[in-house]
């Protein structure tokens, strides 16, 4: 089996790496702030803006690499209706962690693996997670410490670091919160065969 990860995440990487895959990674190079954009004027749901993206990814690397398996994936945060998108700067960073201290919200995580530019296979994980209503100070010193790792990731944290002391209270798989449902992908490749079971 031949697999591509149409994203340049190291984290989705090293998630398919530890399960025992060997994937190729090809990133994706396309426009999502205009097909977010365009989707949230048709009212799309935050779970079909990220199936839509993680499809768009994974069927422009499998025009080019047609005999492979390439999996697209992205992740949507919702609160409240709101659609967060990655943070431009700090001070958006800390206005997206005001907004969602205190709350609950959700993280869509799509995966969709097409070969030959037809979908073969596709999931959205669901995670809500519930963020302790942190103080102003306390807020300031995560920023200060955590931005340079924190800037790439929609909600302005990572919970396999210090962002996990935001949070009061999880539903849902840490594969999801990670942005790639893995146990899913991996019983769907064991079930055609691809791997062993």
């Amino acid at each position: 089996m031949r697999l591509i990860l149409a994203s340049s995440s190291p984290i989705r990487a090293e998630l398919l790496r530890a399960a025992g895959l060997a994937p190729e990674v090809v990133p994706a190079r396309i426009d999502e702030e205009a097909i977010r954009a365009a989707l949230l004027a048709e009212k799309a749901p935050a779970r079909d803006i990220a199936d839509i993206l993680a499809e768009t990814k994974s069927s422009k690397i499998s025009a080019r690499h047609r005999d492979a398996l390439v999996l697209g994936c992205d992740q949507i945060l919702e609160c409240d209706g709101r659609i967060f998108a990655k943070p431009a700067s700090r001070q958006e960073a800390r206005a997206q962690l005001e907004a969602l201290r205190g709350r609950s919200h959700r993280l869509f995580s799509a995966a969709v693996v097409c070969q030959a530019v037809r979908p073969l296979w596709r999931h959205v994980g669901k995670v809500t997670m519930t963020m302790r209503p942190i103080s102003d100070a306390y807020l300031d010193d995560y920023l200060d410490r955590n931005w340079e790792s924190v800037r790439h990731s929609v909600g302005c944290y990572k919970l396999e670091e210090e962002g996990v002391r935001l949070f009061e209270r999880i539903e849902g798989t840490s594969f999801d919160v990670l942005g790639l449902p893995l146990l899913e992908l991996l019983t769907w490749l064991g079930n055609r065969g691809d791997i062993a079971t």
